[in-house]
C-alpha cells in the first residue's frame, strides 16, 4: 500500500488545475523550475517562498494550504496580518514559538514554511491571560526601544488578525516582508496604505511601511528578561574572592 500523498501536494495540484495551469507554465509563473511534477507527487517539499507566491498572486490562505485552516482564500488588499502557521501541542492547544534574534532574520522567508517552524522552541504560560489567542515571543535586537525594552530581552505577542485591529501607541512586532521590528505603531491619519513605525529611543526616526508589506502583526503584552543585573556588592565580593584566588595561587607558587 503506498504512502499518503500530503494534504499540501493534493491542494497545490488542484490550485494549479483550478487556475487552468500546466505544470510547466504553473512552476514559470512561480519561479520555481521547469514542472511542478515533483511537488504534486510529494517528492519536492513545498517551500516557503512557493507559498509566498501562492498567497502573493492567488491569495490562497497558507494555513488551508496544509489543512489547518477552511477558509481557502485571504483577502491580502484589507490588511489581514493573522499568523501564517500556528503550532499545537499533543493536546490541540497552542503553544508559543520562540524566535530568537537569528531565526528573526530568516522568519520572512520562512513564515509559511511548517517544517522550518518545528525547529524552534516552544513552550507554554498556563494562565488565563494566554489563552483563547495565539501568542509568539521574539527576541528585540538593537537599542532602538530603549528605555522600555533593551537589547537581547524577549517581548511575548498576540496575534492580531487584521490592520484594521491594531491600535495607536501600543508596541507591536512588524513583520515585513524582509525584517522583523518591534516598533510604537501609529496609523496615518487619511492614510489607509500605510502605518508609521516609531522607536522609543529618540536617536531613531519614524519610518512608514506599506499596509500589504506586512505580514504578519503581534501585539506586545508582556516581556522576558533574564539579564537580570546584579548589585554592586555583589560584584564587588566576586572580585575580592578572584583577588584572593590568585594570591593563593602565587603564595603556592613560593611554596613550590
Amino acid at each position: 500500500m503506498g504512502k499518503q500523498l500530503a494534504i499540501e501536494a493534493q491542494r497545490f495540484k488542484k490550485i494549479r488545475e483550478e487556475f487552468r495551469h500546466t505544470q510547466q507554465s504553473f512552476a514559470e509563473l512561480l519561479g520555481i523550475g521547469t514542472t511542478t511534477a515533483d511537488l504534486e507527487r510529494g517528492k519536492t517539499k513545498i517551500t516557503g517562498k512557493i507559498v509566498m507566491e501562492l498567497m502573493n498572486q492567488f491569495n490562497i490562505n497558507p494555513l488551508w494550504l496544509y489543512g489547518k485552516s477552511f477558509e481557502k482564500y485571504i483577502n491580502l488588499s484589507q490588511g489581514d496580518v493573522s499568523p501564517k502557521v500556528i503550532s499545537v501541542d499533543d493536546s490541540g492547544n497552542d503553544t508559543i514559538l520562540l524566535v530568537n534574534q537569528k531565526a528573526a532574520a530568516g522568519y520572512p522567508n520562512n513564515i509559511q514554511d511548517v517544517e522550518w517552524y518545528q525547529s524552534l522552541p516552544a513552550f507554554n504560560i498556563p494562565l488565563p491571560e494566554y489563552r483563547n489567542a495565539s501568542y509568539r515571543g521574539f527576541q528585540v535586537e538593537g537599542d532602538s526601544m530603549l528605555p522600555s525594552l533593551r537589547p537581547n530581552e524577549w517581548v511575548l505577542g498576540r496575534a492580531v488578525p487584521n490592520i484594521d485591529e491594531a491600535s495607536d501607541s501600543k508596541i507591536y512586532i512588524v513583520v515585513l516582508r524582509d525584517s522583523v521590528l518591534v516598533k510604537k505603531l501609529q496609523k496615518i491619519p487619511n492614510n489607509l496604505q500605510s502605518i508609521r513605525l516609531i522607536s522609543l529611543n529618540p536617536e531613531y526616526l519614524p519610518i512608514d511601511v506599506r499596509v500589504k508589506d506586512i505580514q504578519e502583526l503581534w501585539q506586545v503584552n508582556s516581556k522576558l528578561s533574564f539579564g537580570v543585573d546584579e548589585p554592586v556588592e555583589s560584584n564587588l565580593l566576586r572580585q575580592l574572592q578572584k583577588s584572593m584566588d590568585d594570591l593563593k595561587g602565587q603564595i603556592s607558587s613560593l611554596k613550590q
